[in-house]
């Protein structure tokens, strides 16, 4: 969430931010509120200090005397004032909090000026496009003919949008999560196993609720969500808690099965792979120090567009516009795979820079040098999303027969397998 004094202090400052994303939020409650607020604490002090003297008059009156009787009179109100000012300060921080948790972050200044993702900047393009000389499948033509992919079946056994995943591409999806798991490892990742499901305290601290609840899978009448990402485990390790200077950077890897409901998508890539309720997926995280989070930022992006070039895959790295980029995040870099099938490119990645967003909303802290706790800033992307990765290998990988040929990267994973038929 945003600091509540700087918002209070440069509402116009923030507004105009926030109009850059698209977002119409009305910063007059959250003033008004927050002036409450210390009106609300300036009268609990108030009637406290008031109690204090009266107690100590009271310890030196005469328990008989009339001014004792008073003085303890005074008391009984003081107390009312004090459990009445407390009462409604709880109530207003609360309603703070809640307004607070629906406001997006700000973007940074480096972020392009924009409405939609028309307007995202390409910033870099790897890879000579796969030529052809036969017209390429798509993934699930390929999969279905292969036997690898069956979509029929997996809706049978839940409902569309899950897939059986089958013999050698299960055995592919499984050798993908293996690769980038080592790939996070070798360039320092603490590989991490979370639970996959997680409380809604940690969902809030990534910002996947209150604004999105609809988009996610629920148990236990929403104390309970499946995880939608590993984002929101892997971030929330440290709820609440104050790090010391030394630990950081926290360099975080994990695979996780994510669930998404997809809200507002239907009728979008109902065929395939790209959009699934269910799918598997790497991410790495990053709790960093402010002052080192750009790059930090940066180094994490270009891990993730390693594997892509070790596998061989075309990519190109957009940078998110300020109407596109997501709701926590202050900076973001999509990673986008080209797709030979419909031929066009398709994220397989975004890599989000969120400033002390996120750490304000999990409380977690770092001490700085003077050993005074600060909000440190978080890091995370998709290293990278597995399914979409098994459809950029299927597409560009396809031989004229119908074959897939195994990346080299993936061969040792495979069990030496160099060819899908």
């Amino acid at each position: 969430m945003l600091d509540l004094k700087f918002v209070c202090d440069n509402p116009e400052a923030v507004r105009a931010a926030l109009d850059a994303r698209g977002a119409s939020i009305d910063l007059s409650q959250v003033v008004e509120l927050s002036r409450r607020r210390k009106e609300l604490i300036q009268a609990y002090e108030v009637a406290r200090s008031a109690q204090n003297r009266a107690s100590e008059s009271m310890q030196k009156a005469d328990k008989k005397s009339p001014a004792f009787a008073a003085l303890r009179d005074e008391m009984r109100g003081l107390s009312e004032r004090a459990k009445a000012a407390e009462t409604e300060l709880r109530t207003v921080e609360e309603a703070l909090r809640e307004q607070l948790l629906y406001i997006p972050n700000i973007p940074r200044e480096s972020v392009p000026r924009g409405a939609d993702a028309a307007q995202n900047v390409e910033r870099k393009r790897w890879g000579a496009l796969p030529v052809f000389d036969f017209k390429p499948l798509t993934h699930d033509e390929l999969g279905t003919r292969l036997g690898i992919l069956d979509f029929e079946r997996g809706a049978k056994l839940a409902q569309s949008r899950f897939t059986l995943v089958r013999a050698a591409g299960a055995r592919l999806e499984r050798a993908l999560i293996n690769f980038m798991l080592d790939h996070a490892r070798e360039r320092g990742y603490d590989e991490t196993l979370p639970p996959f499901i997680v409380n809604r305290r940690a969902m809030i601290g990534t910002g996947q609720l209150p604004k999105f609840e609809e988009d996610a899978f629920s148990l236990e009448g929403g104390a309970l969500f499946l995880v939608p990402t590993a984002e929101v485990p892997l971030t929330n390790i440290y709820q609440d808690e104050i790090l010391e200077a030394t630990t950081l950077p926290i360099k975080l890897a994990a695979y996780t099965p994510c669930f998404r409901r997809e809200a507002g998508s239907y009728g979008k890539d109902t065929k395939g792979l790209i959009r699934q309720h269910q799918f598997n997926k790497v991410e790495l995280v990053k709790i960093v120090a402010p002052e080192t989070s750009v790059d930090e930022h940066e180094t994490l992006t270009r891990h993730a567009e390693e594997i892509l070039e070790a596998l061989g895959l075309p990519y190109r790295r957009m940078h998110l516009c300020t109407g596109d980029i997501g709701f926590s995040a202050a900076e973001c870099f999509d990673l986008e795979v080209w797709l030979p099938g419909p031929g066009e490119y398709r994220e397989i990645s975004s890599c989000s820079n969120f400033g002390d967003y996120q750490a304000r909303r999990i409380g977690v802290r770092v001490r700085d040098g003077k050993g005074k706790p600060r909000f440190p800033h978080t890091i995370n992307g998709s290293a990278l999303a597995v399914g979409r990765t098994l459809v950029a290998v299927l597409e560009n990988n396809q031989t004229k027969d119908g074959k897939i040929r195994i990346p080299d990267a993936l061969v040792p994973y495979m069990g030496g397998a160099t060819i899908i038929e």
